[in-house]
This record gives C-alpha cells, structure tokens and sequence, in this order.
C-alpha cells in the first residue's frame, strides 16, 4: 500500500482535530458464518443514525471509525473476509464537504484525499478478500469504497450510482479516475465521470451500473443482503468464479479520452478547470500504477478543492440541500388541507405527464378531463403505458402497477369527475381566455376549499382568478418539462391567494418531491423570464449581423445548452408566446425578434439539423435580415452583453420582490433551467466575474 498504518493513523488524527461537529457515520461490524464452510466474513455497515432518507456520508471522523473496523477484521485470524455495506436502501453518498470551504491551504486540502486513498485501500489490499455490497444510493466515495473491494454486487433497484465529483467542480478523488477506467475501461469511465455529471448531474440505477460492468452480480428485493452473502461464500469457495472482461489498453482508450476533452469543451468551454483533470487522470490511468495513479488524484483533489469553481459548487450544493427543504417565505405547513384526490382540465401530453407524476407520488385518485371522449381516452392510455414501461424496467411490480393504472380515470363532464375533488390543475392552452373559462366551469362543480393551481408558465395568476367567487384558493403550479425529470415547482401567489391554499400547493409539491420556490405574481415568473430575456438579448445581436453559429458559441459553460438549441428544445412557438408575452409587459427590455416569428411562421420546429448543423433554410431566414445588420459582435463580446443584461433583470427581479433573495435566482436556474453547480447558478458567476458591479452597481453576495 501507498503509506504505512502509522503514517495513515497520524494523517487521520490531524484530519480529525481539524474537523468540526460533522454528523459522524459510524462503521459497525458484525460476524457472519457464510454457508459451504466458506468462513466467517466481518461485515462492515455504514450508518450515521439518523432516518433512511439522510444518507451516510465520510468526513474525518467517518473514516477513523472505518478504519478502526477495516483495522481489527484484517488482525483476526478467523476471518475469512471482509463485506461493507450501508443502512437500507443506502451505501453512501460521499464525502462529506462541510468542512472544505475553511480549507485555504494546499496541504490541508490534500489530506482529505490522503485520508480516504490510505482507509479505502485496506479493503482491495489489506490481505484478505473483500466485498462491497451495493444495497442503495452510491455517489462519489460512497461507489470507490465499494470499488476498492475485490467484489462488488448491486441491489437491482438501488436508484442511483454514480461518481458526481466533477459536477461540483472535483474528481473523483478517492480511487474513482484511477479504478473505474482500469475496471471498466475508458470509454465508460469517461461517461462516468465526465459526461454524466456534466449532464445534470446523471446517475446509473442498479441495474445499468451491473450492466456497466461496476458490480459482478445483481440481486432484488428485500433479500439482497442475504443473496449477496450466499453469492460471496459461493466466490470464496471456488464455486464461482469472476471472469471480467479485459479492458482494451489501445487506441480504444485514446478515443475515449480525445471523446472526454471534447465533451469538456462542449460543456463548460474552458471555464471549470475539474472537467479537464478529470480527463487527464483517465488519460494517465491507462499506464500508471496503482500508487502513482492514486497520487495524481491526491494532487488534482487538492488543487480543485482551492479553487473557486468549488466554493461556487458548494453554495449550490447548500441551496439544492438545503434551501429547497426550507423554501423561503413558505408558510406553516399546518394550514395545508389534506388532498385525497386530484383533477387535470386537459389530456394532451403536459396534462398526462401530470396525471403519472401525481398519481406515482401521492397515491391519490387522478381524473383526466378534456373536449371529447377521445382526448380522455388518448390521455389515460399514455398514463397506463407509462406505467407499463414501469413494470417492464422493474420499477413497480404488477400489483403497484394495477393499482397505479385503477387510480387514474377520465371524463368529459367535470361535474362527474371533480365533484370531490381537494386538488384540480388545469394544463391547457396558453391564453387567458381560455383558462379563466376553465376555471369558471371547475368552481361551479368544486367545493369551496378545493385548490385552483394553474400550470401556466407566463400568465397572470391575479388576473386568472379575477372573475371567480373564491380567488383566494387559486394559486400558480408551474412545472418545467419534462415533468417527471426537472426539479423545479415554482409556486405563484397571486394578490388574493390565501395561506391555506399555498400551505397545500407547498406540502403538495413537496410530496411530488419537487424543489419548490415561492414566486409573486408576476410576467413568466422567476426561469422564464430570466431566459427570455438571455434569448431576447441573443435574438436582438444576431438580428443586428452577429452570426448564428458565433451567438451559439458563446455561451459553453454558462447555459446548460447553446441558445439556439435551447429554442429548439423548448419549440420555436413556445419561445415566441413567452417573448412577447414579456414585451408587453416590459416594452423597453424585451425584444421580440422578427427572425423567431418569420421562423415560426414558417412551421420550423428547430434551427438544427439531426446532425447538429443549421438547418439551410433557417439560415436562409436569417441572412435575409442579417444583411442590413452591421454590427457583428465576437464571441467574448456577446457574452458580456448578454450577461450584463441578466445581471440587471435579475435586480429588478429582487428590487420588485418576485423572490426573497438571490439564493432563490439561483436555486431556480439551477433546477429549472440547468445552470451549472460550479458556476453557483448566475448570481454567483456574475459576481465572480465582476459583471454585477459593471451592470447594477453592486454584487449579489
């Protein structure tokens, strides 16, 4: 091993002077007799004592206890080997990072990779046979605990792995770059490590990471743990033996490499340093030793853990944590009324993406209601596939999936379906009109205290509620699409909305477990209006001779994607609504672009091709009106432009009180629209870049 145990126990005894009061997860071990003669196996269970949604985590004290565990199997002669598990449904969810933001020096930050290389390898190189048991959630040092072990099986359901490190502006620094290329080769460490966590943050399920090659065997249901130890004692014994495939060392690994930088470039433009290291330890990895590779790790860890990209990622981290628990100005969650069942005015795709998302979640009668019979049907038969879908991956069994599909039914009359109803949300066409018919129609067969929500994105919620007898229960529902994968829920009062209905759309959102955000009534709210605006500032520059392509480029590593992609993603039409939508509103700060509306007009769905090259008769659209523009910015200057707009949107933002305070800007960019975590959502970079003070006079923070 890299370091003596001596050396190790000093290095841990300094980490844990320095560490604060961290919630500790202790390492507790018992014997277990395998069957088959296979001997007793000292299995290791990481739990930090608390409930099973707070996952366990490794700071200082964390891995003294491991160690200590790890330590007194290894001495004991009787022992066979050494098994690691977590509470249920629960490995680990990595380090914990309470503690780094105190740390302004090289060699305290390389400690923290020090102290967890010198624990781990004990289980991969301490001299008996090791086995890590994936029962649950696995994130960054919680997956390389276990892949430091000589084995490794996965609940199939576990929901997520995953070595996340590079999202929040680190590697994984703790064996991950090192173990994961060298077991599963290149190509998968770089989606690992790179690519996933560049892309919101992607885990694997138990299953796709067995698929990956990350586990050697798989097992559900409530017996893992015991299939796991009979699997074990079978390996010990000789009766199974493990046979990995060999990792291709050749120009397979070059490829994936060049792939990983590219991705890099794509997503973050240069700009968060962790991304590029990560890809260079991937690069090493294909020749270094083990000791070698684990020291580049020590080295890229401290490093990174110095740099501002990761105080940004740790703000982030608190906000997704720990102010999305707590929304701001959210009022007593004993004022809620309970919802026994739900109504959704509408069945296209929106409302049946609501109707799985609810009826999955809360467990509760869902009703559909559209024009005609056959909308309805259309409706509930998407829901009842979906569910479907779920049976087949093995999310739900058949009994959960007939109980799924019984709650979710469809009428035409909403007398006959919404009557009871606690709960109705309309998903139906943008326009004013309209939803203020709708909501005429549902409070005449709704009881008084049944919550209006409205899932509109730009509208007023004060004015929709203007003409019914009770507005004080309407309130704003905005979800973000795709429904059952973006986080976000901003929750809109409106003037008359009372406290018992936001009470309820909170503890509501809460159970769809969605990060739920208190909005005033206002154009497009908090997400859409900040993008509306970055489109519109976009629009106008390339209207006014800017390139297409050059606009597009500006932007890697501030927006999750380019802007032009984006409109294509969110549909050329939908752009335009909310764009002018925002004009009206603020007539002399947002543009309406008339190449968005002669390429709606035209039918285009999107600016790109398949291949990701512009499509030529899009091009063609803009170099029509390009030709009388004579002002062609760079990129760097487009950049600029466009972030200083949204620094002075986001002040007029706060000064009117559509939110409480910055962090809300930033935790909704960041669940709603993808803002990158190392850039700490938008205000942090605008401050970090100096462009709050050029643009409004002051910082955010």
């Amino acid at each position: 091993m890299g370091s003596t145990n001596t050396d190790l126990q000093a290095l841990l005894d300094r980490a844990v002077a320095m560490s604060g009061d961290e919630v500790v997860t202790e390492a507790k071990s018992r014997d277990v007799v395998l069957p088959h003669g296979a001997g007793t196996l000292a299995l290791i269970t990481l739990d930090n004592g608390l409930d099973h949604t707070r996952p366990n985590t490794f700071g200082p004290k964390s891995l003294a206890s491991l160690n200590t565990a790890i330590d007194a199997a290894l001495a004991r002669d009787d022992v066979a080997a050494i098994g690691i598990t977590g509470k249920p449904f629960i490995l680990a969810a990595g380090a914990d990072l309470s503690g780094v933001p105190g740390i302004s020096n090289h060699d305290d930050a390389k400690l923290i990779a020090q102290i967890g290389h010198g624990v781990f390898r004990k289980l991969g190189e301490g001299g008996k046979r090791s086995f890590g048991f994936i029962n649950g959630l696995a994130l960054g040092g919680g997956l390389e605990v276990a892949l430091h072990c000589d084995y490794r099986t996965v609940q199939d359901s576990a929901p997520a792995l995953g070595l996340p490190e590079v999202m929040l502006g680190l590697v994984p620094g703790w064996g991950g770059a090192y173990l994961v290329p060298n077991l599963v080769g290149a190509a998968t460490a770089v989606k690992l490590i790179v690519e996933n966590p560049l892309n919101q943050g992607k885990t694997l399920g138990g299953h796709a990471a067995f698929e990956a090659g990350l586990a050697d065997a798989e097992f559900g249901g409530a017996d893992f743990l015991e299939q796991s130890l009979l699997w074990a004692a079978r390996v010990l014994t000789g009766d199974i033996t493990v046979e990995r495939p060999e990792v291709d060392r050749g120009e397979a690994w070059d490829k994936a490499v060049a792939k990983g930088r590219s991705i890099a470039d794509s997503k973050t433009g240069g700009a968060s340093p962790a991304a590029y290291r990560a890809v260079e330890l991937i690069a090493a990895a294909k020749t270094a030793t083990r000791d070698e590779g684990f020291a580049a790790e020590d080295e890229a860890l401290a490093d990174l853990i110095l740099t501002p990209e990761l105080k940004a990622s740790l703000y982030s981290f608190d906000l997704v944590q720990k102010r999305a628990k707590r929304p701001a100005g959210a009022p007593d969650k004993s004022l809620a009324r309970p919802v026994t069942k739900v109504g959704i005015v509408g069945a296209g795709l929106m409302a049946s993406q609501l109707a799985l998302l609810f009826v999955r979640r809360l467990g509760v009668p869902v009703v559909l209601s559209d024009l005609d019979q056959a909308r309805v049907d259309k409706g509930v038969g998407y829901v009842h596939d979906e569910v479907d879908k779920l049976l087949l991956k093995g999310r739900v069994n058949q009994d959960k999936a007939n109980r799924l599909k019984a709650l979710v039914t469809g009428v035409v009359d909403k007398a006959e379906g919404f009557a009871d109803a606690d709960f109705v949300i309309e998903a139906v066409f943008e326009e004013m009109s309209v939803k203020k018919k709708v909501f005429a129609d549902v409070e005449a067969v709704v009881s008084p205290e049944c919550v209006l929500a409205t899932n509109t994105s730009s509208l007023s919620i004060t004015e929709m509620a203007s003409e019914l007898a009770h507005p004080e229960r309407v309130v704003g529902f905005h979800f973000f699409n795709p429904v059952a994968l973006m986080p976000l829920l901003e929750i809109v009062k409106g003037e008359q909305t009372d406290d018992a209905t936001l009470a309820t759309a909170f503890a509501t959102g809460k159970a769809l477990k969605k990060t739920t955000i208190l909005v005033k009534d206002s154009p497009s709210f908090i997400v859409n209006r900040l993008l509306g605006r970055f489109m519109g500032e976009v629009g106008k520059i390339v209207d006014e001779g800017t390139p297409l392509t050059v606009a597009d480029g500006a932007f890697a590593g501030v927006a999750p994607m380019p802007p032009f992609f984006l409109l294509s993603l969110v549909g050329p039409a939908i752009a335009l609504h909310n764009s002018e939508t925002l004009h009206r509103a603020f007539p002399d700060r947002f543009y309406v672009s008339p190449n968005l509306q002669k390429l709606v007009a035209s039918g285009k769905s999107s600016v790109y091709l398949p291949d990701f090259s512009v499509d030529p008769e899009v091009a063609e659209i803009f170099a029509a009106s390009q030709g009388s523009g004579d002002t062609e910015l760079s990129a760097a200057e487009v950049r600029e432009k466009v972030l200083s707009a949204l620094a002075a949107e986001s002040r007029l933002m706060l000064d009117e009180g559509v939110v409480a305070a910055p962090e809300d800007l930033d935790l909704a960019m960041i669940t709603g629209a993808g803002f990158s975590f190392w850039n700490g959502g938008l205000t942090q970079l605008l401050d970090r870049e100096g462009i709050s003070e050029k643009a409004t006079g002051k910082r955010f923070h």
